[in-house]
């Protein structure tokens, strides 16, 4: 009888040692991602955030070194997409966030995907939920890198449209520079002269986007409460889910 209970309790142990293991590599999830925005991505049918770091939206505006708004969101994206895209990653699950999407690390080659977006100033580090990628920040920063170039504000504050918010990067800003770096890609105004596809959204739900060609262009309305937004190119609107007007 002990012998059996004794046999029983090393077995359970070993079952336990194992455990850990298994769980991790369960958890990994391995392929060719579409990559939504400079921290979202989707692999398969899981949906990912890339955790301790924050990324502009692609609505998000920002100011270059000349003063000019430009999509800081759009190009974010559209960097990782060439350094990184077609490629399959690995990344490793670390939470589930309140949106229903996988918190991880992800690295691609055995490249870290986080610390190359912070230290190329396409990301900020979020060191209220983690210090990992505060030299690479400091490093974009000092370089004046990506969005360090110009002026911007943080991804969070923007999404909060904080108006007490402090400007960051290496240009001096307008007067006006927090009201033009606080509203959207998706307002009244075009956020640059090379972004002038209009998309909406129909009865049914379904995204459409209109060239300033089509017929209907110059009566679509441009109000983030009506779930508009501009567009940079056919291929952006195409990605974002949406498809061509047929007039």
């Amino acid at each position: 009888m002990k012998s059996t209970l004794l046999k029983s309790r090393i077995w359970l142990c070993a079952v336990l040692m194992l455990l850990p293991s298994t769980m991790a590599h369960a958890a990994d999830i391995s392929g060719v991602p579409k990559i939504r925005e400079g921290d979202k991505l989707q692999i398969g049918n899981t949906r990912i955030r890339l955790g301790g770091i924050d990324a502009p939206a692609v609505d998000q505006l920002c100011l270059n070194n000349k003063g000019e708004r430009w999509t800081c969101g759009v190009a974010a994206r559209d960097e990782m997409i060439k350094h990184f895209g077609n490629k399959s990653w690995t990344c490793r699950a670390r939470s589930i966030d309140r949106r229903g999407r996988t918190v991880a690390r992800c690295e691609v080659g055995g490249e870290d995907v986080q610390k190359w977006l912070v230290a190329n100033g396409w990301a900020l580090a979020f060191t209220r939920i983690s210090r990992d990628y505060e030299a690479d920040e400091k490093a974009a920063r000092e370089a004046k890198a990506g969005m360090w170039q110009g002026a911007f504000i943080a991804p969070w504050d923007w999404r909060a449209r904080n108006k007490k918010t402090a400007i960051l990067g290496a240009a001096k800003p307008p007067e006006n520079a927090i009201t033009i770096l606080l509203a959207s890609a998706s307002g009244s105004v075009a956020p640059s002269p090379d972004c002038t596809i209009k998309g909406n959204v129909n009865r049914s739900g379904e995204c459409i986007f209109h060239q300033p060609t089509s017929r209907w262009y110059a009566k679509i309305e441009m109000k983030i409460s009506k779930g508009t937004r501009w567009f940079c190119s056919v291929e952006e609107a195409e990605a974002a889910g949406c498809r061509e007007t047929k007039r």
